[in-house]
């Protein structure tokens, strides 16, 4: 009986496909279920393929031995049973384990956090189930070559299987079920696969009973508590929480604003104010380009590039009316949002596509280019070279401004910022910087053709008629500072951004919980609890 659904093999075929399958799409799910809180930068994706390889070897071996100790196919999908219920689980208890994991390390470590916080996550989390799905290809080889004369087809064709299966599990998540019902569906989605793969075999055999009762059960108590895409569990005022092909979405509700986030735990990307006040953060700043170059009262110009929900736009809306304004959002889902939550202006022309590649396609020069398209270390690195840089400036007029955001500042020799000023530099004859007051952004403006921005500015803050702008334009006078180009220079073919970013992402959490780990180490964590 127990040969009865193996005995053409053609069950062990499937088995190789949907295993392959399955690895990738619990691949793909987990950058997607850490990008909330750890970024979806290159660092964090060479952490999960790193981890997963890992669990992948160990699983042969384990595989390998196992099959030739106990040739017994019940073994495999047992482990394959066993997978399936992780990996539903994986939707329940995933966030718990990441924000416990990343709570312990942020109070214990001063160095590489987001590495080491990623990489527990991922050895927690998900390294047992793959370990256990890379039992499969090397117990179905020994399941389904008989001899030696053909044992090379029979290897092949599993392999076949597995690769063609691996390929639909790399497409599948990330264009169809992840955009459509969220990471946690995409999880079970899988997991139910496996888990069918499993019980199928069983059943045929009328054998395992229980642990397929048991696996039923686990599954469907995942399907009832993980089937949720809230990755901001504890939030209350949420308007809108998704995800897209390119992000985790949130937009969230405040008293005088509302907020739109990629990111769980920090960062804004764009606010409207319910006042259409100033937000006092660094869209302000942004405005210094236009407000500089519009201070004759002419037109100008404006291309946003990381459009966001449209602060800057809304903002140049109101500010400079008679300006044209055109946008472009990578992430469609974005501009969706936009108009929706954010009255961002229907009429503005916005393209979905890549900032640089935008500049690639177009011809047309503008007054003012806004770069907005750094998110915490996520740093898109041909959008921060040389090459880069140097064709904003070819798409800007004679006395054209580039606008640049840097969401994080540091004036530390080889920081991050000193690469992008010195980048920046080495293509533009002026640049001035300023920090933004109460926040870690810094902005940065690059002159094209040598004129006194500076004067010019000074020259818009007396001629605005809006006070608050007026003022705000006449401090950033005072704090502007011209930079002087250094050797740290950024190119298409060395931009290491990311392990920049993650120098600086340590400064600003050793900053920001010196108090509370001082605290801790006198007194323990009553006294960190007191202190609340």
């Amino acid at each position: 009986m127990k040969e009865s659904i193996l005995k053409n093999k053609r069950y062990l075929y499937i088995t190789e496909f949907f295993s392959g399958m399955a690895v990738m799409a619990v691949e793909l799910g987990a950058s997607r279920l850490l990008a909330p809180y750890f970024s979806s930068s290159q660092i964090v994706w060479t952490i999960i393929i790193g981890t997963i390889m890992i669990a992948m070897a160990v699983g042969n071996v384990w595989g390998g031995r196992s099959a030739d100790r106990d040739p017994d196919p019940d073994r495999l999908y047992r482990r394959i049973l066993i997978a399936a219920v992780w990996i539903a689980m994986i939707p329940v208890v995933g966030k718990y384990i990441i924000l416990g994991i990343s709570g312990l390390l942020v109070l214990t470590i001063s160095t590489n956090f987001l590495v080491i916080a990623a990489f527990l996550a991922c050895m927690v989390i998900f390294v047992y189930p793959l370990v256990l799905l890379g039992t499969v290809t090397p117990s179905l080889a020994k399941y389904t070559t008989d001899s030696l004369t053909d044992n090379g087809r029979i290897i092949g064709t599993l392999g076949a299987f597995n690769t063609i299966g691996s390929i639909i599990g790399t497409f599948l998540p990330t264009f169809v079920t992840i955009p459509a019902v969220g990471t946690a569906v995409t999880f079970l989605i899988f997991s139910g696969i496996l888990l069918a793969l499993g019980l199928v075999y069983f059943v045929s055999r009328k054998a395992r009973k229980t642990l397929c009762a048991v696996s039923a059960l686990i599954f469907c108590f995942a399907a009832v508590f993980g089937n949720s895409d809230s990755f901001a569990f504890w939030e209350k005022d949420l308007l809108y929480e998704g995800e897209s092909v390119y992000n985790y979405l949130q937009v969230k509700d405040t008293e005088d604003s509302v907020i739109f986030s990629t990111n769980v735990l920090f960062g804004v990307q764009s606010i409207r104010m319910k006042d259409d006040s100033l937000t006092g953060m660094f869209y302000d700043y942004d405005l210094a380009g236009p407000a500089a170059l519009n201070a004759a009262s002419e037109p100008v110009s404006i291309l946003m590039l990381g459009n966001g929900t449209g602060t800057f736009v809304s903002q140049c809306r109101r500010y400079f009316p008679e300006s044209p304004v055109e946008a472009v959002e990578i992430d469609g889902k974005i501009t969706k949002l936009a108009g929706t939550y954010f009255d961002y202006p229907q009429d503005v022309p916005t393209y979905t596509y890549d900032g640089r590649a935008y500049l690639s396609a177009v011809d047309r020069k503008y007054d003012v280019i806004v770069i907005d398209a750094y998110q915490d270390i996520t740093i898109p690195f041909q959008m921060s070279s040389q090459e880069f840089f140097g064709l904003v400036r070819d798409h800007l007029s004679d006395d054209g401004v580039m606008v640049v955001n840097m969401n994080m500042r540091s004036r530390e020799a080889g920081s991050i910022n000193e690469y992008l000023e010195d980048t920046i530099a080495s293509v533009f004859p002026d640049v001035y910087t300023v920090d933004v007051a109460d926040s870690t952004n810094r902005e940065v403006y690059a002159v094209k053709g040598g004129a006194d921005f500076e004067s010019k500015l000074r020259t818009a803050a007396v001629r605005l008629r809006d006070r608050p702008l007026s003022s705000l334009m006449g401090s950033i006078t005072v704090t502007m500072q011209r930079y002087q180009g250094g050797t740290h220079i950024l190119t298409d073919d060395k931009a290491p951004v990311e392990l920049l970013g993650m120098k600086m992402i340590d400064g600003i959490i050793g900053d920001e919980l010196g108090y509370y780990k001082e605290i801790i180490r006198q007194n323990g964590l009553p006294g960190l609890l007191d202190s609340e």
